[in-house]
């Protein structure tokens, strides 16, 4: 039976997202060997969203996206602020929760949100 989910970021700045994922956003790791490291994570939850062809009202078909998410996006925010973390966006209601964007090493562009369901 499944138990979990990984996900993979792919960067042309392998070390340095390491140590900001590490660093930056707090998460533990294991070395599993030659500097990779496998982060573990609190929790996780995945859906499952309609495509949009036109990209107006959603991601294309094929598509995939990794958010973090809080209890609270700004004390979030400042908390990340502090250790260095670049935001993007200003903070947007968009229905299903809070949400804004940062930046990662590697040119990547991540969502934090606070969402309004309950787990």
């Amino acid at each position: 039976m499944i138990r979990g989910v990984h996900t993979m970021f792919y960067s042309s700045k392998a070390e340095a997202l390491r140590e900001f994922l590490r660093d930056k956003l707090g998460f533990s790791a294991t070395d599993v060997g030659g500097g990779w490291l496998i982060f573990d994570m609190p929790e996780a939850d995945m859906g499952v969203h309609p495509s949009d062809e036109s990209g107006k009202e959603g991601r294309p078909n094929g598509t995939h996206d990794i958010s973090f998410y809080c209890d609270d996006v700004e004390a979030t925010m400042a908390e990340m602020k502090e250790r260095g973390v670049e935001f993007t966006d200003a903070v947007q209601d968009m229905g299903y929760g809070l949400a804004t964007y940062f930046k990662m090493p590697g040119d990547l562009r991540v969502q934090l949100y606070q969402p309004r369901y309950k787990k």
